[in-house]
C-alpha cells in the first residue's frame, strides 16, 4: 500500500501585489511532487487560513509593515500558536518556514527583538554571515560563509532579546553583511525558533533564471536604477547567475528544510 503524501500549506502573504516569490516557492515545492501535495492560502487579501491538519507550512514574504493590524493577523497568529502548542504536546510535529515579511511578523509575536523601519531599503543579492549556531545548522548546510541571497526589506529585526531567545530555545543563524564604515547594528537574517520552526529575513526561494529575465526587462531595470543606482543594478546582475551565490542558496535552504521535514513526517511510517 502506498503511503499518503505529506500535506503542505503555502501561505501567500503578498496582499494581491505582484511578486516573483510565490511562484518560486511553488516551483521548489513541486520538485518534491512525488512526496507532497500542496494548497495555497491567500492570507492577507482574502483572509484564508488553513487548519492545523497540514504537515508543513511555508509562509511567504510580502509588502508593507509587519506591524499592521489587518483582519488576517489574529487568526494567522492563532494558527502559529496552535502549531507551536501542538509540537510541545505531540510526537508528530508540524514544520513551519517563515520568509521575510512572515519572519518579521512571527519575530514580533514571539518578542524576540525590535522590529524597526530601516533608514533606507535594503535591496540586492547581498552577503549574509553565519553565526556559530548557523555554521552547524542543517538549514545552511552546503552554503559558503558568507553566502548570498536576495535581500529586499524596509523593516528588520534588531536588538535581540537574548533572554527570550533562551526561554524559547531559539537561536540566531545568520546576520547581515559587516559594514565597517557605518555605526549601525547588524540585522538578524535567520532564526531557528525550534527544531520545527525556522525563518529567514532574506528570500531563499529567489530563482536565478527567472529573476535575471525579470530584471533584464527595460521597465524593471529602470525602476532598480532609479531607486538604487546603476552600480547596484550591475552588481545584482553579475551575482545572479554565479553558481556560488544565488544559485547555491536557491538549491540549498528551502530544499534542505523540505527534505528534513518530509523525512520527519514520514518517520512514524518508516519505523
Amino acid at each position: 500500500m502506498s503511503k499518503e503524501k505529506v500535506k503542505v500549506a503555502i501561505l501567500d502573504m503578498n496582499n494581491n501585489e505582484p511578486n516573483q516569490g510565490l511562484r518560486c516557492i511553488r516551483e521548489i515545492v513541486t520538485t518534491f511532487d512525488s512526496e507532497v501535495n500542496f494548497v495555497v492560502f491567500d492570507v492577507r487579501a482574502k483572509g484564508e487560513i488553513p487548519d492545523t491538519s497540514y504537515d508543513i507550512y511555508i509562509s511567504s514574504g510580502g509588502p508593507g509593515s509587519p506591524l499592521e493590524e489587518g483582519i488576517w493577523r489574529k487568526p494567522y497568529l492563532e494558527l502559529m500558536q496552535n502549531l507551536w502548542n501542538h509540537n510541545k504536546n505531540s510526537e508528530e510535529k508540524k514544520h513551519v518556514f517563515f520568509i521575510c515579511y512572515s519572519f518579521q511578523v512571527i519575530c514580533d509575536y514571539f518578542k524576540l527583538g525590535e522590529i524597526k523601519l530601516r533608514k533606507s531599503t535594503s535591496f540586492g543579492i547581498l552577503p549574509i554571515h553565519k553565526t556559530k549556531e548557523g555554521k552547524v545548522d542543517v538549514l545552511l548546510e552546503g552554503l559558503n560563509d558568507p553566502f548570498y541571497a536576495v535581500d529586499s526589506r524596509d523593516w528588520q529585526l534588531v536588538q535581540p532579546r537574548l533572554k527570550v531567545f533562551k526561554e524559547k530555545g531559539a537561536s540566531i543563524l545568520s546576520l547581515e553583511k559587516i559594514r565597517t564604515h557605518i555605526e549601525l547594528e547588524r540585522a538578524i537574517m535567520a532564526v531557528r525558533f525550534s527544531s520545527e520552526f525556522v525563518g529567514t529575513q532574506f528570500h531563499p526561494e529567489a530563482e536565478p533564471v527567472s529573476m535575471e529575465a525579470f530584471f533584464k526587462l527595460e521597465e524593471n531595470k529602470k525602476v532598480v536604477i532609479e531607486s538604487f543606482g546603476e552600480e547596484k543594478y550591475n552588481q545584482m546582475m553579475d551575482r545572479m547567475d554565479d553558481d556560488d551565490k544565488l544559485v547555491r542558496t536557491y538549491h540549498t535552504i528551502l530544499p534542505n528544510f523540505l527534505s528534513l521535514a518530509i523525512r520527519k513526517v514520514n518517520q512514524p511510517i518508516l519505523s
